[in-house]
């Protein structure tokens, strides 16, 4: 967001960044922030929806109902940061000239902006909008715009949670032999980094490990060499994710990765030998969102299983592909789990407000969830719970959020370095020959 500068600016919202954020009217420190009118309209119109939007639409509504009792919104509130909020509400519809049609939200959302310009010369004046038709529309005017950058993430610095480290041989082979080792210094280490050790002299000499905070030390990987429902790891990245996954001091992992990685199957693998083999955990819960997050899902015919089943058929076929492969009782035998309750298999849309304990939970496409249903999904998690956020920043299908303003990306570097959580991101695809190569060129 903008830096303290010495003269304030005015910020003329759009209505997506009230729905995308309620609270960005808090987030300009101490410059004037403009909601046009028909922001507030076009709220309105949201207000009754069961999805994040509408619980957004909600949110604001109630934010400015708190604020007017301060005094006039059109006259302006005083917020804590010292910025003034204001309601702009014109004399007339304004009527942007160059408008196809003029009586569209856009053009007197856009026009409201440059009366706020031209009534305050003094000061720059700012559109901020998450349309980037609209952005391109307001600089082609000569209005100054830009998309709200609060909640992004860095991507010029992706951590990918692996550290390839040049050591002697002599380290490599006393790796092998006591299962540890302690580095000299711990700069650029953290809690449940994944590590490759590597020979300096010999590239090929190599081991696979993860580094303890609480050790100090680079820890072997616990991996069973006969892997896991019959799928072994087939790359050291798999490895580190197998490894993270099976481990019950880690609690929250975030699985990256584009599709063929393997994301999606090592959790499912994972998760079912600890909950179905081990015991470790009462029951394996298997979700992903239905785009968008909330979607009623009446239009399709039949009960609520034939409903989902063409959301959730991804889920079965991985789960159909581990049972074929790894079990002796047949494709069909995680129907046995799920009857039994072991297994369940549900979007995401009614999360909120349950308590889930001793649970392995795999989120699926979590790249299509906002900041704030990531936050309502961990928060749901009771006592021996583990989360696993799976997906591809790179494949998102929801409109308010993009690759550094996603839920799986905002989690991953949140929760850097936490003892609790652990990152990986898998880029070497295993799917078949055909899938790697469409991923890569495509």
């Amino acid at each position: 967001m903008p830096t303290t500068l010495t003269m304030k600016k005015n910020y003329v919202l759009d209505t997506n960044i009230l729905l995308h954020d309620p609270r960005a009217i808090f987030r300009f420190e101490d410059n004037d922030v403009i909601i046009p009118i028909y922001c507030i309209e076009e709220v309105d119109q949201f207000k009754k929806e069961g999805t994040e939007r509408g619980r957004n639409a909600r949110e604001i509504a109630r934010i400015l109902d708190r604020l007017r009792e301060q005094g006039s919104l059109a006259s302006g509130v005083k917020l804590e940061s010292g910025a003034m909020l204001r309601v702009a509400v014109p004399a007339k519809r304004p009527e942007l000239q160059s408008a196809i049609d003029n009586a569209a939200m856009d053009g007197a959302i856009l026009q409201c902006a440059f009366d706020v310009m031209e009534a305050d010369q003094g000061r720059p004046t700012i559109f901020v909008t998450m349309d980037t038709n609209l952005r391109i529309r307001a600089d082609a005017l000569g209005m100054p715009s830009q998309t709200y950058d609060n909640p992004r993430i860095d991507q010029s610095d992706k951590e990918n949670g692996i550290r390839e480290m040049l050591v002697d041989g002599a380290v490599v082979d006393a790796f092998f032999e006591n299962g540890e080792w302690t580095p000299e210094s711990e700069d650029g280490l953290y809690a449940n980094l994944s590590i490759w050790l590597k020979d300096k002299n010999n590239p090929s000499h190599t081991a696979l490990g993860r580094y303890d905070a609480k050790q100090k030390a680079v820890v072997a990987l616990r991996v069973p060499r006969e892997g896991v429902l019959g799928v072994r790891p087939r790359n050291r990245e798999q490895s580190f994710a197998l490894d993270l996954l099976l481990d019950e001091s880690i609690r929250i992992v975030t699985l990256v990765g584009k599709a063929g990685t393997g994301k999606t199957l090592l959790a499912l693998a994972a998760g079912l030998k600890r909950t179905v083999e081990d015991g470790v955990y009462t029951r394996m819960l298997v979700s992903r969102p239905v785009m968008p997050m909330g979607r009623d899902i009446g239009f399709l015919p039949g009960d609520v299983d034939e409903k989902l089943n063409p959301w959730m058929q991804p889920i079965f076929d991985n789960l159909e592909f581990l049972y074929s492969s790894g079990s002796k009782r047949g494709p069909k035998a995680y129907a046995e789990l799920l009857e039994s309750g072991q297994l369940q298999v549900e979007p995401l849309t009614y999360i909120r407000g349950r308590s889930l304990p001793s649970q392995f939970m795999i989120v699926d496409e979590a790249q299509n969830l906002t900041p704030h249903e990531v936050k309502t999904i961990v928060t749901r998690s009771g006592d021996g719970t583990k989360i696993i956020l799976t997906g591809d920043p790179q494949q998102i299908d929801n409109p308010y959020v993009d690759s550094s303003s996603n839920g799986l990306t905002t989690v991953a570097d949140k929760f850097r370095g936490h003892p609790l959580a652990a990152h990986l991101v898998l880029s070497k695809g295993e799917r078949s020959e055909l899938a790697e190569v469409a991923a890569n060129l495509l």
